[in-house]
């Protein structure tokens, strides 16, 4: 029975998975956004929120702490000067799970991880909000205006590929004279 079983091993040996985890919580960091499976996704959502509320007391301790689990001093230090300020006052929820579907080659459920405070489309929310307005069916224009319309529509391109043709001529013409 699998009692108590908690960690996802996400099929590798444990030495492995602590590279693979630590390796995408750097880059999770570095670029604040990345694309993974859904498993790993939630794997590393739990190995990432402890190390960043660790990032909000900025002393040498902390600092060797979290650097003993990213193994990368440039994630790092952008932990500590870039994201602890930001997410100084949240209490805890520091990363958001977006699923994108499935991948095409092995149909593995896919998803976006990244940081909260560091979305700026997700934070105005004018682009998630949709267009209001009822969907209706366009005003009936009798059988006459309509022939008129697309006769009208027609007439000024033709007009202005005209004009082109004629310049174009008019412009090779000098040219043909000078060479003579």
């Amino acid at each position: 029975m699998r009692h108590q079983r908690v960690i996802n091993h996400l099929g590798r040996t444990s030495a492995h998975r602590k590279s693979m985890i630590s390796n995408m919580a750097a880059s999770l960091i570095l670029h604040k956004r990345i694309t993974t499976t859904t498993a790993k996704a939630k794997a590393l959502k739990t190995f990432v929120e402890p190390l960043i509320t660790k990032s909000k007391e900025d002393s040498t301790h902390s600092r060797r702490v979290v650097f003993g689990y990213l193994r990368d001093k440039t994630a790092t230090a952008e932990l500590f000067r870039e994201i602890s300020p930001k997410i100084a006052d949240r209490p805890g929820g520091y990363t958001r799970i977006l699923k994108t579907g499935n991948r095409i080659g092995d149909n593995a459920e896919m998803c976006i991880l990244e940081l909260v405070d560091f979305n700026e489309a997700m934070k105005t929310g004018e682009a998630a909000k949709p267009k209001t307005g009822r969907r209706r069916r366009p005003a009936k224009k009798s059988t006459g205006e309509a022939e008129t319309l697309k006769t009208e529509k027609k007439a000024p391109a033709k007009a202005a590929k005209s004009t082109k043709t004629k310049k174009s001529s008019e412009e090779s013409a000098p040219e043909a004279e000078n060479k003579e």
